[in-house]
């Protein structure tokens, strides 16, 4: 039987290797200076790799299921490590369109399959600590960045921009490969001992899901649109203030570029502490109430924020959008468990990340758009604080569900159960 905080061990090695993907940034003014590409053509080769993580997380979920994450791993750790190593290839010969199709396109099927690869299996692997087994996983992709950024500005720097693709892309490949080949499932219905020993005393009830369901049944239920919807909104949001966080805060407060680029760096440590914090804290108080949390803070949050003069009340509301934003990736795959099972768990959680490319692409856009015909980002945060005032409405709907549901379960158990003894 294989440690299962071993397993958890692999899949933050996946998670971080595949979470450099957000130090893209670091890239940016080095191409444009080097090979005198505009920022639109850069840009472009990040939003190629988002837009295929959310279609290759939709598309090969099934795979992941079918294959296990052994396999599924060594596909990931293989498309990124090639989409890197390309990538310095491209940069080498100065080729824009081979940057597009390697980075962009082979490296963003990689994180897709990446991404989901190891969620199923820790979710099977703690049935006890759901929400801490998929924070540790998904905390990695929010640190890789912070891990990532300053190795890659220094071979930059110290070497070259192609020299960077090729060091780091081995690096992955190799840290990916290992952590794969240590995944793998634990037996069906597999509990831990200490587990087995509180239900065997009564001191905890083993909580069944609501429903074992495949991936193609669950897309056909409201809870699955109802989990897409609140996740479109979540991310849409955090993305715009990703994005615009550093003219905000020189417009807000008044900082300098310097100062402003400051607070953008510590926004991936929040980043990285909301998607452990926020989903270990969602097996305490249970999915649906963490998803209402976030919304009701970010109502607030996004309300405030505009009118904070104070440098240090600006950041700390900052933050909290940060570790909403984070949580919300990481209370995903648990939420998703307790509402569809195990079963077909990495599909259905590539279904609802097709909502992190749709995101990806209108978040910004909106906040480009707003700022443009304002003058501002001032109404572009109300606006998101209104919608939401939705995010909250669906989860509210979503919680009602979840009671009926777990009623008319509770009752049918019931009802057995007299059948039974009566028998």
């Amino acid at each position: 039987m294989k440690n299962r905080w071993l397993i958890a061990a692999s899949a933050v090695g996946i998670h971080i290797s595949i979470g450099s993907v957000y130090a893209w940034s670091v890239f940016n003014t080095p191409m444009e200076m080097a090979y005198g590409w505009s920022k639109n053509q850069v840009a472009l080769t990040f939003s190629l790799a988002i837009f295929f993580l959310g279609l290759s997380a939709a598309i090969m979920g099934h795979f992941v299921e079918k294959h296990g994450p052994r396999k599924s791993g060594l596909v990931a750790g293989t498309f990124w490590g090639v989409g890197m190593l390309g990538a310095g290839l491209a940069t080498s010969m100065e080729n824009m369109y081979m940057l597009w199709a390697t980075y962009g396109v082979l490296g963003g099927i990689g994180l897709g399959v990446g991404y989901i690869t190891p969620v199923s299996t820790l979710v099977k692997w703690f049935p006890d600590r759901r929400g801490l087994a998929t924070g540790l996983a998904i905390m990695g992709f929010g640190f890789g960045a912070m891990i990532g950024g300053p190795i890659f500005n220094q071979i930059i720097q110290n070497i070259s921009i192609p020299a960077t693709f090729f060091i780091m892309g081995a690096v992955y490949m190799v840290l990916m490969y290992a952590s794969a080949l240590y995944l793998e499932r634990p037996p069906e219905g597999w509990m831990p001992d200490g587990m087995k020993a509180d239900i065997a005393s009564g001191k905890r009830k083993k909580v069944e899901d609501l429903t074992q369901q495949t991936a193609n049944e669950a897309v056909k239920t409201g809870p699955f649109y109802g989990l897409w919807v609140m996740m479109f909104i979540n991310i849409s949001c955090g993305i715009a203030v990703i994005y615009s966080a550093s003219p905000l805060a020189q417009e807000s407060i008044g900082l300098s570029p310097t100062e402003a680029a400051t607070i953008v760096g510590m926004m991936a440590l929040f980043n990285g502490l909301g998607r452990i914090g926020w989903a270990s804290f969602s097996d305490i108080i249970g999915r649906g109430n963490t998803y209402m949390t976030f919304f009701l803070i970010q109502i607030v949050a996004f309300y405030l924020l505009p009118n904070i003069s104070s440098v240090l009340m600006f950041q700390v509301v900052l933050y909290l959008i940060l570790t909403c934003y984070g949580g919300g990736f990481a209370t995903l795959p648990a939420f998703i468990g307790d509402l569809f099972g195990t079963k077909q768990l990495g599909a259905i959680h590539g279904y609802v990340l097709t909502a992190w490319a749709a995101a990806g692409l209108t978040g910004p856009q909106i906040a480009a758009y707003v700022r443009t015909v304002t003058g501002s980002y001032t109404m572009t945060l109300y606006i998101f604080a209104g919608v939401f005032v939705v995010a909250l409405a669906v989860s509210l709907m979503m919680k009602a569900y979840i009671k009926r549901a777990q009623a008319a379960k509770d009752n049918n158990l019931g009802q057995v159960g007299q059948a039974g003894a009566a028998a």
